[in-house]
């Protein structure tokens, strides 16, 4: 039950020391799935009856925790046709048509990834309608919208639908639906529909792709951010059944609702999930509020407008109602994480926290892409947790921005070192399915503040805001251990610690990180991925 780790370099930071190789080590022993010593090998005596595994010089990293992400949406996501490379929408009719082609027997056309500065911001059904009779649902790569043909407005009845509170269902001169549905109109309408869809069978297999696919990537725990009833329900079992390689803590989704006593009901399921799941490696964290959208969708509220619009996006929520509904959570010892992009949100979810936050309670802000400089020092002041997903800030992610906000507000966005300089804690994520979900390219956006998805370019965002590789790492690991109440027991390589790490082979350079490649994931002192046999978990 012994395993020593020898010949290797274990990312063990100091302290104490800032001296460049500082932060690695050369032997680590695992027993009984605990950490027991990280070291040098000759200043600890080794049991007798030990398994001797040779590292061959790589790298040994905690497991990476993806603070953000909906990993059932991600397992489906692996069946959709990717847009992400397409750049005009002669592109996103041709990936269409192609798949359409090739796919005559599947009921519906399901794609993501979809930019939407790639079609100009127009996004109606008759530039659809003539690909295919099926129904095409579009995910936007935000998430926050989706684009149908008409086949797909009328199959979910949504022409004569209601408005949804904080959500829009763009019309035509006629009050028809046009083709673009956004924000709670994508919560409250699109998902439910398309969540009936699916059989037991289509779920299990996407979570079951899921996970196979995040474990083979070094991560050893995730944060879900928007769970519900059916998704929790499918977890457990997958839970009962199999197990998960990896710890898991949930977010319980609190859609806005005009009517407080539904939104305080959310609350209270979230309250008797978290006390009925008392297992810390898959347990309900907190709820999740989220008060605007999206930069690119223009629908993150913003201080001043939007260029060329008379609009600059309201919050979703009314101060009083999510001062209240974050007030039920806290008092019941949840965590609040409250979705904030523009910087008149990220402004309100500070002073919300600041007013009801008990001390200690480590609520946090998800995304945090343009905060003022002043909101970025508050973060530290409060103790809120700056969660964050550098992938977003990928330069071909961001080539719209300029246009939509300005170049000089540009300055201001995912300013991470910021955060860090006030004192907030970082926590690193991807928001899977809105980007991919691998950590090394998340992390070479972080430091490098250059592009991952065309790194031939060169181009950079704010490099000023950039982090330093160790800083980056703890983030994804230890910071996002913390951010969910898990850095007691994972999320860093120390004695006492569970044993949840990566293999790497790597260069230990930010502009290298993206030749690195896991070669084994250990959870709990169990290797669960080996490179060599990807059917190990």
């Amino acid at each position: 039950m012994t395993s020593v780790f020898r010949n290797g370099r274990i990312f063990a930071p100091s302290q104490s020391s800032a001296e460049p190789g500082s932060e690695f080590t050369s032997g680590m022993i695992v027993k009984n799935g605990r950490i027991s010593f990280v070291g040098n090998l000759d200043d600890t005596k080794i049991p007798h009856d030990s398994t001797i595994i040779d590292l061959e010089n790589r790298i040994v990293l905690p497991g990476f925790i993806d603070a953000h992400v909906h990993i059932l949406k991600y397992g489906h996501s692996l069946q959709k046709v990717n847009l992400i490379n397409c750049t005009s929408l002669e592109q996103v009719r041709e990936t269409i048509s192609s798949y359409a082609k090739e796919n005559p027997s599947v009921p519906r056309i399901l794609c993501q990834g979809w930019i939407q500065s790639s079609t100009k911001g127009i996004a109606l059904a008759s530039m659809l309608d003539d690909l295919d009779p099926r129904p095409i649902f579009i995910d936007s790569f935000d998430l926050h919208s989706v684009w149908c043909n008409s086949a797909a407005l009328d199959e979910m009845h949504v022409h004569s639908a209601p408005e949804p509170p904080g959500g829009t269902i763009h019309r035509d001169e006629n009050g028809r639906a046009s083709g673009l549905l956004d924000e709670s109109a994508l919560v409250d309408l699109v998902w439910p529909h398309l969540e009936s869809t699916y059989t037991a069978q289509d779920k299990a297999a996407a979570l079951q792709a899921a996970v196979t696919s995040y474990t083979a990537s070094g991560y050893t725990g995730v944060v879900d951010m928007a769970m519900n009833e059916h998704t929790w329900e499918l977890l457990d079992q997958f839970r009962r059944d199999k197990q998960f390689p990896f710890h898991i803590a949930a977010h319980w989704l609190v859609p806005f609702s005009e009517n407080q006593q539904t939104n305080l009901q959310h609350v209270d399921r979230a309250i008797h999930l978290r006390q009925k799941f008392k297992d810390s490696a898959f347990c309900i964290a907190g709820i999740k509020l989220i008060c605007d959208g999206t930069a690119d969708g223009c629908t993150a509220a913003l201080s001043h407008p939007y260029n060329g619009r008379s609009h600059a996006g309201d919050p979703i929520w009314p101060t009083d109602m999510l001062r209240e509904v974050a007030q039920r959570a806290d008092s019941a010892g949840l965590q609040c994480a409250i979705h904030a992009i523009g910087d008149k949100a990220i402004n309100q979810a500070i002073n919300v926290l600041s007013e009801v936050g008990t001390p200690g309670r480590r609520h946090r802000i998800e995304h945090l892409e343009l905060a003022n400089s002043e909101d970025a020092k508050r973060l530290g002041q409060l103790g809120i947790t700056a969660s964050v997903q550098p992938v977003h800030s990928d330069p071909a992610l961001f080539k719209a921005w300029p246009s939509l906000i300005g170049p000089e507000r540009c300055k201001r966005a995912f300013a991470y070192k910021e955060f860090l300089d006030g004192g907030a804690p970082l926590a690193i994520g991807t928001d899977a399915p809105t980007a991919r979900h691998f950590p090394f390219p998340n992390l070479y956006n972080a430091t490098t503040r250059r592009s991952a998805l065309e790194p031939e370019t060169g181009h950079t965002v704010n490099p000023e805001f950039a982090i330093s590789l160790v800083e980056g790492m703890t983030a994804a690991t230890k910071g996002a251990a913390y951010a969910r109440f898990a850095d007691s027991w994972t999320g860093a390589l120390r004695p006492g610690l569970s044993a949840d790490f990566v293999v790497v082979d790597m260069h230990w350079a930010p502009d290298r990180l993206l030749e690195a490649v896991v070669c084994q994931t250990w959870y709990q002192g169990r290797m669960v991925y080996d490179m060599k046999d990807a059917s190990t978990a």
